[in-house]
């Protein structure tokens, strides 16, 4: 038997390496300086540790730490050392899941039980002390597999219920593995560091939350306590800092400062009252959706908020989304269901006359408002809620016209994003997951056209295997906000199976009956999250075209007020929406007030000079200071800045 294996590294290279020799010792053969900034190994593109025996030929590759698959094994190691702390300081803590998370606040979590002595954030620092001296210790993460019974009676040992469960529902046969790194053992895959001194100093415990075991309700409710780590501390100081930004953007703080919007507890979880400044920019949010869904050749359309039982079944919610839908509410001893989507309405209007192959492509929006059961501990604000308007759009047309119309709706979908400001995108083309409907060919042909129309635009993309829909694959369109972060709210997506599932037709060039295809487009997605996004993006400093208020005509004096409520006024009958604040506080109290803790994009202060010049002192909240405007001038301003929509 040979006593070695051929390595295969990224550069197509090859070389002997011993068998049973760890990553470890492969990324020491090749250099000292590789070996110092590897932190896992990847074998035949499955990332694993680099303490694991290296049993077989396979292509290899040295994962260091500034990579983002390095990233993420350090975080799944500072994950291990932070319940590590947990247990130095509470021993009685039951431990159930650590893992790294994709998260632009957070790099990982544990979800853990601490009984009738919960922890709170002022117990936060002295974990992350005690984290920095087991990272400082070096201890190695050593790598043990257990059989099933020595497993169970480990975990029982250490009195981790809720691991003697994970460990029931590993399948019969399945390795059981476990990470040590001194006296701490968790059961775990990995991958891990091969020390915890290779975790860094850039960590740190940044919040707890609480979490419901496997996100269902009717299990216990743990306390998930987050944290992160970086390559170093000072990425990890830059990441504090973003989190104090992204602190003061919270679109649930600001949605209270500023008086937008609410979801009091009474109404029930997950539901929301637009208060009438938020109200306001939702309105004008939907004033240029509508009216940009004109230009572009779409119908405006609505639909009922309920349908029969029967409508889901045909379309297939019942089958791959009941557990995601509000069901069950009897009408006449029928059972009527609310709707997650909007798109079997659309197909039932599509169905209701005959169809001709002149009359296509359709091209149908509705701001439709959709309920969808999400568990407790996911709602958030505005960007997970329970009843939403999704703006959505379907399309109906020929096979022939599939990649124009595709083409058009991405183009559409990022002239609109633009408009608000967003300027930096990523696109994903998700294909056919494993559960799904429909005949292979068609999904070919969907992915085929969705992907051609990426290239013809020269759009970057990236490609998720098996992300689509049950019902066809789709692009997803992310955008960037001013603190970097992405959000997917955009989407175009090929359907070839709902015009089959409702026998959907037109009548072709020679007199036969074809079945058309199906485009399902969401430009800004669901409007509540959109509108949370749009606060944390602007700060809630919203542009003179969104703001609820676009300028407020500040009296220095008693005897300054009547000329402010006269240009107040006269500026509300041009269409702009100006207050005046005539009250008996500071000049530069007002001033505070309106431009910065209300955010109102001008101010326009009337004194003495002022009232002589018939002028007004204009100061803009981003640009400063703009010098004495008429009232001409201050109209021709607020015009052009709605206009451009800047």
């Amino acid at each position: 038997m040979s006593q070695s294996i051929q390595i295969t590294l990224p550069d197509g290279s090859k070389r002997e390496h011993p068998k049973a020799g760890t990553g470890l010792d492969l990324a020491m053969s090749i250099g000292k300086g590789l070996a110092k900034s590897a932190v896992a190994i990847k074998v035949d593109g499955e990332i694993q540790s680099l303490q694991v025996p290296l049993e077989e030929d396979a292509a290899v590759e040295i994962v260091t730490r500034n990579t983002p698959e390095g990233l993420e094994v350090i975080r799944h190691s500072a994950a291990h050392v932070m319940a590590d702390a947990f247990k130095r300081i509470r021993p009685d803590c039951k431990l159930w899941k650590g893992p790294p998370v994709d998260d632009p606040r957070y790099g990982f979590y544990y979800d853990i039980d601490f009984g009738e002595k919960p922890i709170g954030k002022t117990d936060l620092p002295e974990v992350e002390k005690l984290m920095a001296e087991i990272i400082a210790a070096d201890h190695p993460f050593e790598y043990e597999e257990l059989p099933r019974d020595e497993a169970i009676e480990l975990m029982r040992s250490h009195g981790e219920d809720y691991k003697l469960d994970t460990i029931d529902k590993i399948p019969a046969g399945e390795t059981i593995s476990f990470f040590r790194s001194g006296d701490f053992v968790d059961l775990c895959k990995g991958p891990h560091v091969p020390r915890t001194g290779k975790i860094g100093k850039g960590t740190a415990v940044l919040g707890i939350a609480g979490a419901y075991m496997g996100d269902d309700a009717n299990n216990r409710m743990l306390t998930r306590v987050y944290g992160h780590a970086f390559s170093d501390r000072k990425a990890m100081e830059g990441h504090r800092k973003f989190l104090e930004e992204a602190a003061k953007r919270d679109h649930r703080r600001l949605g209270k400062d500023l008086d937008l919007f609410s979801t009091m507890g009474e109404l029930g979880g997950g539901l929301v009252l637009w208060h009438p400044k938020g109200g306001f920019v939702r309105h004008k949010v939907e004033e240029y959706w509508r009216n940009e869904h004109l230009k572009n050749g779409y119908d405006i359309v609505y639909s009922p908020h309920v349908a029969r039982g029967d409508l889901w079944s045909t379309s297939g919610h019942l089958d791959f989304y009941a557990d995601s839908m509000f069901t069950g509410l009897d009408v006449d001893g029928v059972d009527y269901h609310l709707k997650p989507m909007n798109c079997p309405f659309h197909i039932l209007m599509y169905k209701n006359k005959r169809r001709s192959y002149r009359d296509l492509p359709f091209r149908w929006a509705e701001l439709g408002t959709v309920y969808r059961y999400e568990s407790p501990g996911t709602l958030h604000g505005l960007l997970r809620v329970r009843g939403f308007t999704q703006d959505d759009a379907h399309l109906f047309l020929r096979p022939d016209q599939l990649d124009a119309e595709v083409e058009r709706c991405l183009k559409f979908v990022l002239h609109v994003l633009r408009a608000f400001d967003f300027t930096e995108f990523h696109l994903m083309l998700s294909t056919r997951p494993e559960k799904y409907v429909g005949e292979i060919a068609d999904w070919e042909k969907s992915e085929v056209a969705l992907e051609q129309a990426l290239k013809t635009l020269n759009l970057e993309y990236t490609v998720d295997p098996g992300g689509g829909a049950f019902y066809g694959p789709k692009i997803d369109v992310n955008i960037k906000d001013s603190l970097g972060r992405f959000w997917q709210c955009s989407t175009v997506q090929v359907d070839f199976t709902q015009p089959d599932r409702f026998d959907l037709s037109y009548i072709d060039r020679d007199g036969g009956r074809t079945r058309p295809v199906m485009i399902h487009r969401a430009l800004l997605g669901s409007l509540e999250r959109f509108f949370g996004v749009l606060i944390e993006h602007f700060a809630g400093a919203f542009p003179v075209w969104l703001a609820p208020v676009q300028a407020v005509l500040l009296a220095v004096g008693e005897r300054h007020g009547e000329r402010c409520e006269e240009a107040a006024k006269e500026l509300r009958e041009r269409g702009f929406r100006v207050q005046a604040d005539t009250s008996a506080e500071k000049i530069g109290q007002k001033i505070r007030q309106h431009l910065w803790q209300e955010k109102v994009p001008m101010i326009c202060v009337v004194g003495d000079q002022e009232i002589e010049s018939a002028g007004f002192s204009v100061r803009h909240r981003k640009d400063g200071d703009l010098g004495s405007l008429s009232l001409d001038q201050l109209a021709d301003l607020l015009d052009r800045l709605t206009q451009e929509r800047r």
